[in-house]
């Protein structure tokens, strides 16, 4: 079971690999990359011992479109009051997508779907040691008056090394399905963008056979354009079983300031 576990690693840090290298950086049709500022009051998760904490997150977020698909990631610092759960921490995630519409030049939708393709998802946590995989693919779905609409739906594979390796406890696999979008509008002369992304992870075992909920996230944000570069709002966080504790239920309202490139 290890040796194969290992196999899988090395395949999807392989493919991970030539996802990457098939785009040229000097080749993107488009680019955006941010900085975000969010501050609120964050549930901790029983088994980390439970309460609220004050939480700060640091995020630098890309997302860009190339010849063949689109490239996004992100990676958060968190740093809640106290010692323990959230405290200095890295989170990140990358999302590359290859576009069946884009590598054919012909279309490769249908009806509500405009493009289908092939994505790839890789998550990571240092300080819980936790790594995730995430092969599947992507419905890009034609909403009038967003400037994306996209349902992914992957496998959610461990690839984490377990409480041996001083981390969290490794876990079965299971699946995500995702949506995630972008809805700019404007009141008057005011510039607005409505934006985020709402996921639902099934639910699996840890390795010592405890039960691990499945969860519904949802982190919809409002974001008011001061300027080009400038915009400030909201996030509302919505983690229903967080982190697989089904006794935490997170409901909570954080602030936003987000600085564009």
């Amino acid at each position: 079971m290890g040796h194969f576990k290992h196999v899988r690693n090395l395949f999807f840090a392989g493919l991970a690999l030539l996802l990457a290298s098939v785009q040229p950086v000097k080749a993107a049709e488009w680019s955006n990359t941010e900085f975000q500022i969010q501050y609120g009051t964050l549930d901790t998760p029983g088994f980390a011992g439970g309460g609220r904490k004050d939480t700060l997150i640091l995020t630098f977020q890309h997302a860009s479109g190339w010849k063949y698909g689109e490239n996004y990631f992100f990676f958060d610092v968190l740093n809640a009051e106290g010692n323990g759960f959230n405290d200095s921490d890295i989170y990140g995630e990358w999302y590359p997508y290859l576009s069946f519409g884009k590598m054919s030049g012909k279309s490769a939708g249908f009806g509500i779907i405009k493009d289908t393709g092939l994505i790839g998802g890789f998550n990571f946590s240092a300080d819980a040691k936790v790594l995730k995989y995430l092969p599947g693919f992507r419905l890009a779905l034609d909403v009038p008056g967003f400037a994306f609409f996209n349902v992914d739906i992957t496998a959610y594979i461990d690839a984490s090394e377990g409480v041996d390796a001083g981390g969290a406890p490794a876990q079965d696999d299971s699946f995500q399905i995702e949506v995630n979008w972008l809805l700019p509008f404007k009141i008057g002369r005011h510039s607005f963008t409505f934006e985020g992304h709402v996921e639902h992870i099934g639910e699996r075992t840890n390795e010592f056979g405890g039960e691990v909920s499945d969860w519904v996230l949802a982190q919809p944000q409002l974001r008011y354009d001061a300027n080009a570069q400038l915009a400030v709002g909201i996030e509302y966080q919505l983690w229903l079983n967080k982190l697989g504790d089904a006794a935490t239920d997170e409901n909570t309202v954080q602030a936003l300031v987000v600085w564009k490139f």
